[in-house]
């Protein structure tokens, strides 16, 4: 696990790069989940990789 914290509020001002779609935080799991485009964008060190290569497909 990360010692870098996400900024929560910075996820206010994300979206989803595919849908433009609000993002979910996964604490847990270092990712924003983007349900609408069933998609998992991790966090490294506490900063958003919002690439969809670097994406992680989820279950719909």
């Amino acid at each position: 696990m990360n010692d870098v914290e996400f900024d929560r509020h910075m996820l206010e001002a994300l979206v989803c790069p595919v849908t433009q779609r609000p993002l979910e935080y996964d604490a847990e799991a270092q990712e924003l989940l983007s349900k609408s485009a069933n998609l998992a964008f991790p966090i490294r060190d506490g900063i958003p990789i919002m690439l969809v290569d670097e994406a992680r497909k989820i279950e719909a």
